[in-house]
């Protein structure tokens, strides 16, 4: 997922390399000792919190960060067989058919999965466990907003018209995990005969496309990138704004940006066991630990999403910022497996050609 949580992964860099290595190699298969965990540039946990399970697991845990999810998945569906690490997190409903089709995952259930609301877990077949969950949508900078007398889009629809030109940055959909969201949200709204007309109105309108969620959020748009960017809309994350708020250098009395609820594609993240993973059983301890309470609690914070473990607390910043729409638009899994290469074929065809 790419997300808000890089403004979370930005600041812990630091705290989580004194208890955590990343680099590119792979695990040695000797050393039971270190379980490697393969996820997006976007993961993030406390110093504290990571500290506590490798204390109480005797593991030290390497993170290799690989670039979005998408890239991530991809990356995985290459090395099949030969992982770089031991357990992947990261990968979205939007690519997760495309993971367990290529066999990258070997099943285990971690402990905890009780908790975890059958509605999440569609389509993981018993291979992958769904550690979060938020929702893809427009962002809009409030103040840009304000200062134009322009009230913000409210949907889809309103995205095409001359009002919005040249005002929105998205994300590639073949490359992006949120670029994918919010294609396959566009052919909820628009239908699958009238999405591929959607975007070649939304790409007339000015619409931006860059490869991914950092560029687009943290250059791109002028929220995320304090002014400097030349887009007040970008294709983000509901739970965007308490991320501004959380890391402002001084605290706001409100979140800059908004989002346009009427536009979010819900996308669960989740964690599974590499097949040919060269420590399986630290692999199964660690997926233990992503699903833990202490894990879970840390995780609206850190990484900006809804922890998948129900009846966990949220903190008071999240609940306030976060929007968590009523009716947030998805497809089912089984669609998304058979479309998806073909939705992206044609979306490449009509918007990068």
């Amino acid at each position: 997922m790419r997300a808000p949580r890089l403004l979370a992964a930005a600041l812990l860099i630091a705290t989580v390399a004194a208890c955590s290595s990343e680099d590119g190699g792979s695990n040695d298969a000797a050393d039971s000792k270190t379980v490697t965990l393969v996820t997006h540039e976007s993961f993030a946990v406390s110093d504290e919190v990571l500290k506590a399970f490798q204390k109480q697991s005797g593991l030290t845990v390497k993170i290799l960060r690989g670039g979005d999810a998408g890239a991530v998945v991809n990356k995985a569906v290459l090395s099949k067989g030969n992982p770089q690490g031991d357990v992947l997190f990261g990968v979205d409903n939007t690519f997760l058919s495309r993971a367990i089709g290529a066999g990258i995952f070997t099943a285990y259930q971690p402990s905890g999965a009780d908790a975890v609301p059958a509605t999440l877990q569609q389509g993981t077949d018993g291979k992958a466990t769904a550690v979060d969950y938020g929702d893809v949508c427009v962002n809009y900078d409030k103040a840009w907003f304000a200062a134009k007398k322009l009230a913000p889009p409210t949907s889809y629809a309103d995205l095409v018209k001359p009002a919005y030109k040249n005002l929105l940055v998205v994300e590639n959909a073949a490359t992006s995990s949120p670029g994918l969201a919010f294609l396959l949200g566009s052919v909820v709204v628009e239908g699958e005969n009238g999405w591929k007309d959607y975007w070649t109105r939304l790409k007339a309108n000015g619409a931006l496309v860059v490869d991914g969620w950092e560029e687009a959020y943290q250059q791109r748009f002028t929220v995320g990138s304090q002014g400097k960017g030349d887009r007040p809309l970008v294709v983000s994350y509901a739970s965007s704004p308490p991320a501004e708020v959380v890391f402002a250098e001084k605290k706001p009395a409100d979140a800059p940006s908004g989002v346009v609820t009427n536009t979010c594609f819900r996308q669960v993240e989740y964690a599974g066991l590499l097949d040919g993973a060269a420590n399986p059983a630290g692999g199964k301890k660690l997926l233990d630990f992503l699903l833990s309470a202490q894990f879970q609690k840390d995780v609206p914070l850190q990484m900006f999403v809804w922890p998948s473990v129900t009846g966990t607390p949220l903190p008071a910043e999240f609940t306030k910022y976060a929007a968590l729409p009523e009716k947030p638009l998805t497809l089912p899994a089984d669609q998304i497996t058979e479309k998806r290469e073909s939705w992206i074929d044609e979306w490449t065809r009509t918007v990068l050609r």
